[in-house]
């Protein structure tokens, strides 16, 4: 597989509480232009998604999201996930998710963060929480001593405000919640998250 953030411009970053859902909401990204998905393992519909998700959606790239623990990396690969994101980047955690020869994106927020990351080797990180942390600036500042990493910034991004990042040459994709909106989910109405996808699908 090329690198995770060069094959859609947006990952929806997904919180799945039926897993009925799980399928028809991953047809309609892909259909939608959005291919790579990060199921979070916020629900305990999380593995079960991403496994129905990676044995019944033709073209779906999905992943795990909130990979906390050395556990969730055994799991989440079992599962079918095809890459693991994680909030942070405890040394135990970075440990496993080297050891699953899975593709990561391990969080960072800081400066600190990301040189003990490079320094191991890594090149491709979660900017998280993006907003929160210091959003477009943050990152274009980053760039200057750091310029070899690359980021997949999530946290607070809208479609209005995805483009700033994805303007910067240190990022490669965003990741995005607002693809699959609870009450979409809620009502079946997977059009309408078919149509957000198509929009975000064209930002690059």
């Amino acid at each position: 597989m090329s690198s995770l953030l060069d094959l859609a411009p947006v990952v929806p970053v997904v919180v799945v509480d039926d897993v009925e859902t799980a399928v028809p909401m991953a047809r309609a990204l892909v259909a939608g232009g959005l291919p790579v998905i990060e199921v979070t393992l916020r629900t305990e519909a999380g593995l079960e998604s991403i496994r129905r998700i990676a044995a019944e959606v033709e073209g779906a790239v999905v992943g795990a999201g909130t990979v906390r623990r050395p556990a969730d990396v055994e799991a989440a690969v079992e599962a079918g996930s095809r890459f693991l994101v994680s909030p942070g980047s405890p040394a135990a955690l970075v440990d496993e998710m080297i050891a699953s020869g899975v593709p990561f994106l391990p969080g960072v927020a800081t400066a600190t963060e990301v040189m003990v990351l490079f320094e191991r080797g890594l090149r491709e990180m979660k900017f998280f929480p993006a907003e929160q942390a210091g959003g477009v600036n943050y990152l274009k500042a980053l760039g200057g001593p750091l310029p070899e990493v690359r980021f997949c910034p999530t946290g607070g991004i809208r479609l209005a405000t995805a483009p700033a990042y994805l303007a910067l040459p240190n990022v490669g994709c965003v990741g995005g919640t607002w693809l699959t909106p609870a009450a979409a989910l809620a009502a079946g109405d997977y059009a309408a998250i078919e149509k957000l996808a198509a929009e975000a699908a064209t930002l690059r």
